[in-house]
């Protein structure tokens, strides 16, 4: 496989825009994703990021182990989604609002929307470095209100996690991560700058969008990615580039840089390690939902 780049120096790349590929679950979760392979590592530590709406129950309860199974509702979600695990959690996630499974050495999961709601969120998955994958997991659940929100000329900016203009959030996730919603238009300036030994990955949820890094732009059409890599401190330009505002996402965490093995819900070290959990998932080891 071949993959195109668009703007490379000595410390960093851009990668040409990558559109998602369709997905469609039973009756009621359609969306599009992206996977870690098509990015040749600029997306590390994210594994795979789903864009999705979901209206019905549709994975039941499953899995997860060496990884962090994180989810992000958009503000324009209807409705409430219920979240149970095997850490005991049991309550429901909010228009807006984050949940970070880190799932460690295994935990159970299980969402699902309540009657007649519509989920539009993403599903990202998160590595986790060797040394934290056999822990004990652990959750973080931040809700919309707690959010601070970046104000500008044609920009609105929700900082879901992490830290960028100088503002950073209360909440920390266990791998150093940034999420940032937003929306933007022609006028718009807003600038993030990627923290020193971190990757970046920029999405295009609604409309279209335009982002600068080194001197260039480049545009990204509905529904598709970008991935900046080897980043040293460099700042990112999005402005909105569709005759309404544009929606868009950036995700950006600190790189692991470590080989690893994924089956499905699990990421481990070695395939070693993967079969080890299956056995252990399949024995009934990783947790029980009450």
């Amino acid at each position: 496989m071949t993959y195109q780049v668009a703007q490379q120096h000595d410390s960093m790349t851009a990668f040409a825009p990558v559109k998602g590929s369709p997905i469609s679950v039973g009756s009621g979760f359609t969306g599009v994703g992206f996977r870690h392979g098509q990015f040749y590592g600029a997306m590390d530590p994210f594994i795979m990021v789903d864009h999705y709406t979901m209206t019905a129950p549709t994975f039941g309860t499953h899995p997860h182990a060496g990884l962090s199974a994180v989810t992000v509702l958009f503000e324009d979600t209807v409705g409430k989604f219920n979240n149970r695990d095997s850490l005991g959690n049991d309550f429901d996630i909010n228009p807006g609002d984050l949940y970070w499974l880190n799932a460690g050495s295994g935990a159970i999961h299980d969402e699902a929307p309540r009657k007649g709601a519509t989920i539009h969120g993403l599903q990202i998955f998160v590595n986790l470095p060797a040394r934290m994958k056999r822990q004990a997991p652990n959750s973080l659940h931040v809700k919309r209100e707690d959010m601070p929100t970046l104000k500008g000329q044609g920009y609105r900016v929700r900082l879901v996690l992490g830290q960028s203009n100088g503002v950073e959030t209360d909440a920390a996730s266990v791998w150093p991560a940034t999420i940032l919603d937003g929306f933007a238009d022609k006028t718009s300036v807003f600038e993030h700058r990627i923290q020193t030994g971190f990757n970046a990955w920029i999405y295009s949820v609604e409309g279209d969008i335009e982002y600068q890094v080194r001197g260039e732009w480049f545009t990204l059409h509905q529904g598709e990615s970008s991935a900046i890599n080897g980043a040293e401190g460099e700042a990112v330009t999005v402005r909105g580039k569709s005759p309404t505002r544009s929606h868009f996402a950036v995700l950006s965490g600190e790189t692991i840089n470590e080989h690893f093995v994924q089956r499905g819900p699990f990421a481990m070290s070695t395939q070693q390690e993967v079969d080890e959990v299956v056995a252990r998932y399949n024995a009934g080891e990783l947790g029980h939902l009450e």
